[in-house]
C-alpha cells in the first residue's frame, strides 16, 4: 500500500428527468443499499434507471473491497514487520537520498555512468535492472588467447586506469597488454531531444609499441549490451555494415525512451555479433570465450557466429581491425520520431568527439589545479600521480543493488533454513578500493575516500555518504562490507560473504563530516552548499545518532569510557594472535587472549571523533535548541586527558597501548596429527607458555599513534615530545619511505600469524595512518609550545618520503599500491588500490582533517 490517500475514481449516472421530485426525494434519504422506487412512462427509462442505481452498488462495493483489500494488506505488512528480525530491519527514518537535492537536475546527472569498477570498462545506470555495456578485447599469454575484462592480476597488464575522470560525464583510461596500448574515453552528453539521463559515447584508440611500424597486427573488440531485467534486445541486421547502416542495436526502456547504439568508424572494421538469452552477465567472459572457441573449432574462425537467439537480452559485437585502429561507440536515448538523431550520432563522433573530449580533458586539469594548487609545489612527475590518484578514485565509484547476507545473530530466535538472513534489497553508490580485488563497498574505506571526493565534486560526496547511512538498520549498525548483487557476490570468496551484526568498523564517515561543518564555519562554500550540507545533516542526524549509539552500548567496555572491538576468536588455536576485523586493522597486535577485559585505544580515539562531529553537527544544525544526547560530555570524557593516560599510557616506554590479558609468550609450533591408519596431518598451532594477565599490550605502532593522531595530547606535554621520538627513531617506526605500522622492537613485527597469513598490519606502510599522522604533525607544528619546530621537520621529511616512494613506485610500475614494503618502498599487496593509497594527492596539496 503507497498511502498517498488517492481514492478510486467514480461515476454518477443523474436520475431521468420523468422521475417524481418527492419519490426521488425518499430515495435520496433511503440506505444505499435499497433500489429507488420509481414512477416512469415506459420499462426502457425504468431498466436504465436500475443500471445506475447497479452501478452505484456496484461502485461503492468495488470501493469497499478496496479498502479492505488495502487494510488487509498494511495488517499483513505490518505483522511481517514484527515478525522480521531486527537485523534485517530497516532503520525507520525518512531517506536520506529522498531529498529534494538528490532528486531532479542532480539524479538525472548522475544516471548514466562508469559505475562498474570490477571490469576493465563499463558502464550502467544508477538503477536497479540498467541497460549496462562494457568492453571486452582479445589477449594472448603463453601463445594462448584470452579474454580481458574482469580486472585481474592474472592478465598481467603493464598498467591500467584512469589517468582523468571527473566523477560525472567525462574519463580518459589508458591500458597496456603486452606490446598493446588501448585507451578508452568515455563523454556524456545531454541535448533537448535526450532521453532521461542524455546520450554517451565510447572511443577506443588502439595503437601497438615497439613494432615495426610497418608491421600491423590485428585487434579483436568486443563491445556487449545486455539488458539486466531480461528485456530483449534488437539487432540492427543480419549483416552488419557499418559503412553502409552505423546501428548496432536498438530498443527501448520506460526510463529512457527508444534508443540505438551505433558504431562510427574510418577504418576498416570487419564487425560480427552474437545474441544470448541468459539471466547471468557476471560470467559473460566465460560465454564469449566458449562461443569464440567453438567457432575456431568448427570453421577455424575466430570470430562470433552471427547467430541471434530468440529474445536474446545480450548483444556482443566483435570489432576486428588492423593496428592502430579507432573507432566511436555512440549511444543515444529518447530517439522516437523527429529526435535529430543523425545530427547527435554525428555530435558524439569523429573530429566532434575529438574536440568534446579535448575540451572536456582542459576543464579537468583547470578544475585540478583550482582544487589542489600543485603546480608551484611539485613537478610533473608528481602532478602525474596525483591526476592519476584522483582519476582513478572517481573513475573507480560504482552502482550496486542487492542483499546483504547477514549471519544469524547468537542467542536469538530467528528460525531459517540458511545460514544467514537477507537484509532488505538496497542500492549503493560508493567509491571502492581496489578493482581487482575489492571492487565494493567498505565502510572504513569510504570515509577516507570521501577526504577527497569532497574537495572535487561535494555534491558527488554528499551523494555517497547518503546512500551508506540509509543502509542502517534498526539498531543502527551497517555492515562493514558490501556485497550486492551477482557481480559483485562472484568475486568474494564464501567465508568473507557474511556480515556479523555484533561487528562494527571505524566509524570514518565522521571524518568528512568533521571537514564539512568546519568548512562551514570558515566559509569554504557557497551559501547553496552550505544549505545543502545543512539540509543533509538535519535528515541524517537521527541516523548518525542510532550509528553512535549502536557503537556506545555494543561496544562498551567495562571501565567508564573503555570500548573494545566485538568479534575476536577467543577459541582459535591457530592464529598467532587473534584477529581484530571489525578495527581495519585485521592482524595488528592486540591482547593475546581476547575477554571482554580488553581496553582498545583505537576505538576510543574513533568514538572521540564520533561524540565531537555529533556536538559540531548538532550545535550546527539546532544552535541553542539542540535534542538529543549530551555529546559535548561523551566528547569531554574521552579527550580527557588524565583519564587517558591512567587507563593507557606506559611510562616506561612513553608509548600509549591496548589493555587486555595478555602474554608475549607464544608461538607457531607444528604439531602433527594422526588422521586414520596412514595418514598424517601436519599443522601449525597456537603454543601458550605462560598464563596472560590483565595488563598493557606492548606493541608500538599505528594503535599507539591515535592519541597524536586525534590531538588529545597538549601541545606542551612531554608525552607529546615522546611521540616524536617514537615517530622518528628509526629503529622503531621511521623508514625513508613512510611509517611502518608495527615497530621493529615489536615481537610480533612481520610474524605470520597463521600458516597461510602472512603480515599485513605488521610493518608494512599504510597511507591512510600516514596521512592522519601527518595531519597531525602540520597541526603541532602549528601550535604555541616548545616542540613545534621538532614537529615541523619530522612533518616536513616524512611527507617528502612518502610522496617521493609513491611517484617512484607508480611510474616504475604503473601503479598505486595497497601498502609499501618498510625496507625497500616497494609496493605490496593489491595494486590498482587506488583507494585511500589516493591520499597521497592530499598530501601533496597539505590538505588535511581538522579537529
Amino acid at each position: 500500500m503507497t498511502g498517498d490517500g488517492r481514492r478510486s475514481a467514480r461515476s454518477r449516472t443523474k436520475p431521468s428527468s420523468d422521475v417524481n421530485e418527492d419519490d426521488d426525494a425518499f430515495n435520496k434519504a433511503k440506505p444505499i443499499s435499497k433500489l429507488r422506487r420509481v414512477k416512469t412512462k415506459d420499462h426502457g427509462t425504468a431498466l436504465r434507471i436500475l443500471n445506475a442505481d447497479l452501478k452505484i452498488i456496484l461502485g461503492f462495493g468495488i470501493v469497499a473491497a478496496l479498502i479492505i483489500f488495502f487494510l488487509v494488506n498494511h495488517l499483513i505488512s505490518i505483522a511481517e514487520e514484527a515478525r522480521r528480525p531486527r537485523v534485517v530491519t530497516p532503520f525507520p527514518a525518512p531517506r536520506i537520498m529522498d531529498l529534494p537535492q538528490f532528486q531532479g537536475e542532480h539524479k538525472e546527472s548522475l544516471y548514466w555512468g562508469t559505475y562498474r569498477p570490477h571490469v576493465y570498462f563499463g558502464i550502467r545506470a544508477r538503477t536497479p535492472l540498467s541497460l549496462v555495456a562494457g568492453l571486452m578485447w582479445l589477449g594472448v599469454k603463453d601463445g594462448r588467447y584470452f579474454i580481458r575484462h574482469i580486472c585481474q592480476d592474472s592478465d598481467d597488464l603493464s598498467t591500467y586506469g584512469w589517468t582523468s575522470h571527473n566523477g560525472r560525464d567525462f574519463g580518459h583510461q589508458v591500458l597496456v597488454d603486452q606490446d598493446m596500448t588501448l585507451a578508452t574515453s568515455f563523454l556524456k552528453y545531454k541535448e533537448d531531444d535526450s532521453g532521461y539521463g542524455g546520450d554517451w559515447a565510447v572511443r577506443i584508440n588502439v595503437q601497438n609499441q615497439g613494432w615495426n611500424e610497418e608491421m600491423q597486427k590485428n585487434v579483436h573488440l568486443f563491445f556487449y549490451l545486455a539488458e539486466e531485467d531480461g528485456n530483449a534486445l534488437s539487432l540492427g541486421g543480419d549483416i552488419l555494415d557499418i559503412h553502409e547502416n552505423s546501428l548496432l542495436a536498438s530498443g527501448s526502456r520506460t526510463d529512457i525512451g527508444e534508443w540505438q547504439l551505433h558504431l562510427k568508424s574510418k577504418a576498416d572494421l570487419e564487425v560480427h555479433y552474437s545474441g544470448l538469452r541468459t539471466p547471468h552477465i557476471h560470467n559473460l567472459s566465460d560465454l564469449v570465450q566458449e562461443n569464440l572457441a567453438s567457432q575456431l573449432i568448427r570453421f577455424n574462425r575466430l570470430q562470433l557466429p552471427d547467430i541471434y537467439q530468440s529474445s536474446s537480452n545480450i548483444l556482443v559485437f566483435q570489432i576486428s581491425g588492423r593496428i592502430p585502429l579507432e573507432t566511436d561507440i555512440v549511444f543515444v536515448s529518447g530517439a522516437g520520431e523527429n529526435s535529430r538523431v543523425e545530427e547527435r550520432i554525428s555530435n558524439l563522433a569523429g573530429v566532434s568527439l575529438t574536440n568534446q573530449l579535448n575540451k572536456k580533458q582542459r576543464e579537468f586539469d583547470v578544475k585540478f589545479e583550482s582544487c589542489f594548487q600543485l603546480a608551484d609545489k611539485l613537478d610533473s612527475n608528481s602532478i602525474h600521480v596525483g591526476k592519476a590518484a584522483i582519476g582513478n578514485m572517481l573513475g573507480g565509484i560504482g552502482y550496486f543493488y542487492g542483499q546483504s547476507k547477514i549471519s544469524i545473530p547468537k542467542n536469538s530466535n530467528v528460525k531459517s533454513h540458511d545460514d544467514f538472513l537477507l537484509y532488505w534489497p538496497a542500492e549503493l553508490y560508493t567509491a571502492v578500493p581496489s578493482r581487482p580485488f575489492f571492487p565494493r563497498g567498505f565502510l572504513w574505506d569510504e570515509g577516507f575516500h570521501q577526504l577527497l571526493i569532497w574537495r572535487w565534486d561535494l555534491h558527488i560526496s554528499l551523494d555517497i555518504v547518503g546512500h551508506w547511512l540509509d543502509l542502517i538498520n534498526i539498531d543502527g549498525w551497517i555492515p562493514r562490507e558490501q556485497i550486492l548483487g551477482a557481480e559483485a557476490l562472484s568475486k568474494v570468496p564464501a567465508e568473507f560473504v557474511l556480515q556479523h551484526s555484533s561487528n562494527g568498523n571505524p566509524p570514518t564517515l565522521f571524518l568528512v563530516l568533521r571537514d564539512l561543518v568546519n568548512g562551514i564555519k570558515k566559509n569554504k562554500f557557497t551559501a547553496s552548499e552550505s544549505s545543502e550540507i545543512i539540509s543533509f545533516l538535519q535528515q541524517a542526524f537521527v541516523r548518525l545518532e542510532a550509528w553512535f549509539q549502536w557503537f556506545n552500548t555494543t561496544q562498551l567496555g567495562k571501565d567508564v569510557g573503555s570500548y573494545y572491538w566485538h568479534g575476536r576468536d577467543n577459541l582459535t588455536i591457530r592464529e598467532l594472535n587473534p584477529k581484530t576485523l571489525s578495527s581495519g586493522l585485521d592482524d595488528y597486535p592486540r591482547a593475546s587472549h581476547p575477554t571482554e577485559d580488553e581496553r582498545h585505544l583505537d576505538l576510543r580515539c574513533w568514538m572521540l571523533l564520533a561524540a565531537d562531529c555529533m556536538n559540531s553537527v548538532a550545535e550546527l544544525i539546532w544552535k541553542e535548541n539542540k535534542p538529543g544526547k549530551d555529546y559535548a560530555s561523551t566528547s569531554n570524557l574521552l579527550s580527557d586527558f588524565d583519564t587517558l593516560n591512567q587507563m593507557h599510557f606506559d611510562h616506561a616506554s612513553g608509548a600509549y597501548f591496548d589493555f587486555g590479558n595478555h602474554t608475549e609468550k607464544v608461538r607457531l609450533s607444528w604439531k602433527e596429527n594422526m588422521i586414520g591408519n596412514n595418514y598424517v596431518n601436519r599443522e601449525l598451532v597456537r603454543e601458550v607458555l605462560e598464563r596472560p594477565e590483565l595488563k598493557l599490550v606492548p606493541h608500538v605502532g599505528y594503535v599507539s599513534l591515535f592519541p597524536f593522531m586525534t590531538r588529545i595530547i597538549p601541545s606542551e606535554s612531554w608525552i607529546l615530545e615522546k611521540q616524536l621520538d617514537l615517530i622518528s627513531n628509526r629503529s622503531i617506526l621511521w623508514t625513508n619511505y613512510g611509517l611502518r605500522s608495527l615497530a621493529k622492537t615489536s615481537s610480533m613485527y612481520m610474524k605470520r600469524n597463521t600458516e597461510h597469513d602472512a603480515p599485513y598490519w605488521r610493518g608494512p606502510i599504510w597511507m591512510n595512518m600516514n596521512y592522519m599522522i601527518l595531519s597531525s604533525l602540520r597541526h603541532y607544528s602549528l601550535e604555541n609550545g616548545p616542540y613545534r619546530d621538532k614537529a615541523r621537520a619530522i612533518y616536513e621529511e616524512l611527507r617528502d618520503n612518502l610522496i617521493r616512494n609513491v611517484v617512484q613506485n607508480y611510474h616504475q610500475t604503473g601503479f598505486l599500491w595497497e601498502q609499501y614494503d618498510q625496507k625497500q618502498g616497494k609496493g605490496k599487496g593489491a595494486r590498482v588500490f587506488t583507494g585511500w593509497t589516493s591520499l597521497v594527492l592530499l598530501i601533496m596539496a597539505e590538505a588535511y582533517n581538522e579537529m
